[in-house]
């Protein structure tokens, strides 16, 4: 886990090996979500990069009635 420090500004850096590994670039920008105490910072993506992302998913399951 790493550590980053709050600005007098509220800013923050992510660190170098966070940005590489989400293949973060400036200017990109982020969904923020608080949920139960903890900051989820959430990288918005272009349709395009989504492409294929649920090839192989499982869809042989029963479905509730009023969700047909």
């Amino acid at each position: 886990m790493q550590s980053v420090t709050v600005s007098p500004k509220y800013q923050i850096v992510i660190p170098k090996t966070v940005r590489e590994s989400l293949q973060l670039y400036p200017g990109q920008k982020m969904q923020i979500v608080e949920y139960a105490g903890h900051i989820e910072l959430i990288p918005e993506r272009d349709i395009k990069e989504l492409r294929g992302f649920l090839k192989g998913i499982n869809t042989e399951f029963k479905r509730e009635e009023d969700r047909v």
